[in-house]
């Protein structure tokens, strides 16, 4: 009689419903819909012939098998992070490097930070990905990503064992192409440049739910200026590109100033330090032991300084 194959994921994915009492809070840990995350608990009940869950009112309560499940999941993913823990530590010299990648971080930074992994030796193979942080959380929890580099620390109240190593912070530049930023600045003296001529200025911002989002939209309240959003957009290259071809002026961290200046033919109407970009490598690992890993947080300290 063939042998019953488990899909792993779905027993990560019980797993976690487990651990955090309810199908909703475990959706929104793993980033997954609530009718997803139903079907594929059904799926693993069914590979395994048993209920896993039972109603109680409105609640989910672990069945008798389900609390066996639980105890077998609990150790069987507490080994898999021994098991990485060990081979890191015992073949430091890893041939890849998985990184997870914040669609908000500026791949200014990115690149400076992974050059450094990049020119070890032995070689170090990078293998990059981007999506939204609570997505990679998650795979950073089942070791498929070695690293994420974010403009966040964890959140708190995932349940999820991660943690987040500063790699620095910096305070903010206005950019746009030259044309806009004179009309901008034309007739001002330079005390009363900045900020004021971002007032009805055609600004491209990040979406309201970034980070750097939260810091801007009180910053004008505080300064008293009213910038006028000609776009909302999340991918950052498209930012610069559009702020390059005069749409608007655009936020980068002062640090690459310089890079995106050149590549984009940009100039700064105004910088600030009262907003701060906050920049983080997230791992598995309270205490970094990845050669590659530790490469790259080292690297802040030539970005940073």
């Amino acid at each position: 009689m063939a042998k019953a194959r488990l899909n792993y994921q779905h027993l990560f994915y019980f797993h976690v419903v487990a651990r955090t009492g309810g199908l909703k809070r475990a959706a929104r840990e793993l980033g997954l819909s609530h009718s997803t995350l139903s079907t594929q608990i059904r799926s693993l009940e069914r590979a395994l012939g048993c209920a896993l869950f039972e109603r109680a009112g409105r609640a989910l309560e672990l069945t008798e098998a389900g609390r066996v499940a639980q105890r077998y999941t609990d150790e069987i993913f507490a080994l898999g992070g021994e098991l990485v823990t060990t081979l890191r530590r015992e073949l430091p010299m890893a041939t890849r490097l998985h990184v997870g990648l914040v669609d908000a971080v500026p791949r200014v930074i990115v690149r400076r930070l992974l050059e450094a992994v990049l020119l070890m030796s032995p070689a170090t193979r990078i293998v990059c990905r981007s999506d939204r942080l609570d997505r990679m959380l998650s795979d950073l929890a089942l070791h498929t990503l070695d690293v994420v580099i974010a403009d966040a620390p964890v959140p708190t109240g995932l349940g999820i064992r991660a943690f987040a190593h500063p790699l620095g912070d910096c305070g903010v530049t206005f950019l746009s192409a030259k044309s806009l930023a004179e009309r901008l600045l034309a007739g001002r003296s330079p005390k009363q440049a900045f900020p004021a001529c971002l007032d009805d200025a055609p600004l491209l911002l990040p979406p309201s739910t970034t980070t750097l989002r939260r810091s801007l939209d009180p910053w004008f309240q505080r300064r008293g200026v009213q910038p006028r959003v000609v776009a909302e957009i999340e991918d950052v290259g498209l930012i610069k590109s559009l702020g390059a071809g005069g749409v608007g002026v655009f936020v980068a961290p002062i640090v690459v100033e310089a890079e995106i200046s050149e590549q984009y033919d940009v100039v700064s109407v105004g910088r600030t330090d009262e907003i701060k970009e906050r920049f983080f490598a997230i791992s598995a690992e309270r205490r970094i032991k990845n050669p590659a890993t530790l490469e790259l947080t080292r690297a802040r300290l030539d970005l940073f300084s």
